[in-house]
């Protein structure tokens, strides 16, 4: 007799995916709560003890780490990616890439996803996607970060030429893959706002995340707050010495272009907006520019706090919170938000490495 599927599964590859889930999660009857398991992808975050933290909730089941592997892991992948001649020849070679790449990473995967009745993939451009797609494997997708397809489409970009082959050859054929709702067997993705996408896609749905947030009661951001403030106490201290300045500037940071331009673009901002009030740095969690070292003179909140739990503390109020190209508007906590965007980029880098929704 075939096991009944039941159960959900969460993919993340961030701090901010590991938060949705927790808003996913608290939105359920409490009787269908506990009973999802969390997978933490190591690719591109060091998740430090979150793991052990999430655990003590009690909100998730199991668990699991994922030693994800990139491309550049498997040197046999090399010779694919590189290509054919023309497009019929590039195209045999992403169809022999796609295969291969699904079969190397297959050994690596933490749980068997056949088991789950649902499974949420944040980001499915990484491996993953790859591995469900060729193993025949239906989930939902959903947004890597709040309205990042309204700033980069990267399926579109991505696949920028004969896209809608492209597409048709993921979605319905299943011989290359196509991120973002273009796999064969993605069910849907999960977006905050349709109407900020250029390009939408059939299978998006949205789920405003706002929404999500305004249902937590007091008792579920302190749960929340458990698992993501490593040391809540130094971080109220913070916030308390910081409530008794009246002009505070948060200012947010990108793991943008090099470490030293990044410090220069960081330098600029900081001299910009210090005659206004005192500032306050926030590190971006995959930024590994060394603040602490390189701006000991400024406060500096933990890099692995979800820039929107800040609000989940009373009485916190800023001045203004200024980033680059994050997006900013699910911050409640700031009389004004500056977003400087592509026009502030243009002066430290080729427009064409941060403007790519243009060249779709």
């Amino acid at each position: 007799m075939k096991k009944r599927k039941e159960g959900r599964i969460y993919v993340c590859h961030t701090y901010y995916h590991a938060y949705i889930s927790f808003l996913k999660e608290l939105a359920l009857p409490k009787e269908e709560q506990g009973k999802a398991d969390l997978v933490l992808s190591t690719m591109s975050t060091n998740f430090e003890d979150l793991k052990s933290r999430v655990e003590s909730t009690g909100l998730f089941r199991k668990v699991f780490l994922f030693e994800e592997k990139r491309e550049d892991a498997f040197p046999e992948l090399l010779r694919w990616r590189k290509g054919g001649g023309g497009f019929l020849g590039n195209l045999y070679c992403r169809i022999r890439f796609t295969k291969l790449y699904a079969r190397l990473e297959a050994p690596y995967v933490p749980v068997d996803f056949r088991e789950y009745k649902d499974i949420y993939v944040y980001c499915d451009s990484d491996p993953i996607g790859y591995y469900l797609n060729q193993n025949r494997i239906y989930y939902h997708a959903l947004e890597d970060g709040l309205n990042c397809l309204k700033n980069f489409d990267a399926a579109r970009y991505d696949n920028r030429g004969h896209f809608r082959w492209k597409a048709f050859l993921s979605r319905y054929l299943n011989l290359i893959f196509v991120q973002n709702g273009y796999g064969k067997y993605c069910l849907d993705m999960e977006v905050n706002d349709i109407a900020a996408i250029a390009y939408p896609c059939p299978r998006y749905i949205e789920q405003p995340r706002q929404a999500l947030v305004d249902r937590l009661t007091d008792s579920d951001k302190e749960l929340i707050l458990k698992a993501f403030v490593r040391d809540k106490e130094r971080l109220e201290q913070q916030l308390a010495e910081s409530g008794r300045i009246k002009e505070k500037i948060l200012i947010l940071t990108d793991p943008l272009c090099t470490l030293e331009i990044r410090e220069r673009i960081f330098r600029d901002i900081i001299g910009r907006y210090e005659k206004e009030g005192t500032i306050f740095l926030k590190p971006h969690p995959r930024d590994e520019l060394d603040y602490r070292r390189l701006f000991p003179e400024y406060p500096q909140f933990d890099a692995t706090v979800p820039m929107e739990l800040l609000g989940f503390f009373p009485g916190i109020r800023f001045k203004k919170v200024v980033g680059v190209l994050t997006e900013m508007k699910a911050i409640s906590f700031a009389d004004e938000i500056v977003r400087l965007g592509e026009d502030f980029m243009d002066k430290y880098e080729d427009p064409l490495i941060h403007r790519q929704n243009e060249q779709i």
